[in-house]
């Protein structure tokens, strides 16, 4: 099945974690955001995930949160963008 280059983009506070995951990944033609957020997960262990309140975007879209979002099918050079949260004022 040929293959597409997903990349991946981090902001906010889950540095530590985001600095342990690929800038970008490859995944089957037909992979969806599921797919592309379960390979990302993988990399982590459990005290390393990144919260479900990040935002998820896909080429400047938003999508949802981690917890709650849009799944869609990816196209090759798509940016899947993870926001964590940031508190302070």
């Amino acid at each position: 099945m040929p293959a597409m280059k997903i990349q991946i983009s981090y902001t906010g506070r889950s540095y530590q974690a985001a600095s342990l995951l690929p800038a970008e990944i490859t995944l089957d033609d037909g992979a969806t955001v599921d797919d592309a957020l379960c390979l990302l997960k993988k990399d982590l262990s459990d005290d390393q995930q990144l919260p479900g309140s990040c935002l998820v975007a896909v080429s400047g879209e938003h999508i949802g949160t981690l917890t709650n979002y849009t799944n869609r099918p990816l196209r090759d050079r798509d940016e899947l963008i993870l926001i964590a949260p940031v508190a302070g004022g």
